[in-house]
């Protein structure tokens, strides 16, 4: 297995990586026990700390090497992580980390999609992995996408019975996301579709933020949302997302019936607003550290290629959060019983924009775009 050599950089890598040390740890990885491959993983400016997407691909990899989030032991000598502060260093990184001689190099997001497949075909001995993408096929690189649109009915239709439960008339929902995608259109027009499974023609509402980083926009338009009567946000926008939470918390701790959906991760305890109580009724579970296991491990075992690994419901890729008290017995039952269908067949859940509008009653004016 290769490793991970001493770098002496020009002056423009010396200041790039001296501006992302706080992110990294270290400005050149020392050498790996013998019997470690070496892994870096490459994030956008939410860094590893986002509790959603992110962290959700560095659990795979603390995972594969025995470590815990409080104490990464092999980092600095068997992985690492770099965040770029903006997409123009998304090729130098991805070129500075092929350099550097790591086994694999992980690019966390669908951002990353044309400098990974760029940088692959330069360097077409070095093993790549992306996730959240499935359109850059190399013999290099290994795609890891999820069935988004799945795990996301099952949270909506719990946002629908929820709301059933608390018998809030007319109920409206609302979608924030972060960049308009494909990949974020599967969770919202699966949200939706769960949501119209319990009340067909039920209002949904739609917001982009346009960044992964922006929680203070998120957070602003979750008030003006709340304020006007939606009562649940479910929000697939990265850090983004946390400013939805922040602000369901602001309103439960005053005693408003309002919620949020977390994502990617189970993110109840981002939304406790006291010892007990979460503003985060539920999350949609999507297992992406599955993935990065999984790539470390193809190459730790010589099987690594150049292929796509697709994890939906059925292959426990994606899932729904049961934390929250909240969630009564009888929700989840109906939701479990739910997600059975899905992986019979019984439920065929539309994955793009195009097959959704084309169900009976779907809103025709989401921002959604395939």
């Amino acid at each position: 297995m290769k490793k991970m050599r001493k770098l002496f950089l020009p002056v423009a890598g010396a200041v790039f990586l001296a501006v992302l040390a706080p992110g990294c740890g270290k400005q050149a990885p020392r050498q790996a026990e013998s019997d470690d491959i070496t892994c870096r993983l490459l994030t956008d400016a939410s860094g590893i700390d986002d509790k959603s997407f992110n962290a959700a691909v560095w659990r795979g990899i603390l995972r594969f090497y025995g470590d815990t989030w409080d104490n990464p032991s092999k980092r600095g000598a068997a992985y690492d992580f770099i965040s770029a502060p903006s997409q123009d260093m998304f090729l130098p990184m991805l070129q500075q980390a092929t350099d550097d001689g790591y086994d694999l190099i992980i690019s966390a997001g669908f951002t990353f999609d044309n400098a990974t497949l760029t940088t692959a075909r330069k360097n077409p001995d070095q093993n790549y992995m992306i996730v959240d993408v499935d359109y850059v096929p190399n013999h290099n690189i290994l795609q890891a996408v999820f069935a988004e649109h799945e795990g996301s009915y099952l949270v909506g239709a719990a946002a629908a019975l929820k709301a059933v439960e608390d018998n809030i008339p007319n109920p409206r929902f609302g979608f924030i996301g972060g960049v308009v995608d494909p990949t974020i259109t599967k969770f919202e027009i699966g949200y939706v579709q769960g949501i119209l499974s319990i009340l067909p023609g039920a209002e949904i509402v739609d917001y982009y933020v346009g960044s992964w980083d922006d929680p203070a926009l998120a957070k602003s338009q979750a008030k003006n949302w709340y304020d006007s009567g939606v009562y649940i946000i479910y929000s697939a926008a990265g850090a983004s997302g946390g400013g939805t939470i922040a602000q369901a918390k602001e309103y439960r701790a005053q005693n408003k019936n309002v919620w949020a959906i977390g994502v990617d991760s189970d993110q109840f305890e981002d939304g406790l607003y006291n010892d007990t109580d979460s503003a985060v009724y539920t999350s949609m579970i999507k297992r992406v550290e599955s993935a990065t296991y999984y790539g470390l491990t193809s190459v730790k075992n010589g099987t690594f290629k150049g292929e796509t690994i697709t994890l939906d419901l059925k292959a426990d890729g994606v899932g729904y959060a049961e934390t929250n008290p909240a969630m009564s017995a009888g929700i989840k039952a109906k939701i479990n019983e739910a997600a059975q269908r899905i992986k019979d067949g019984a439920i065929q859940v539309a994955a793009t924009h195009a097959a959704a509008k084309a169900l009976p009653g779907f809103p025709q004016n989401l921002k959604a775009m395939d």
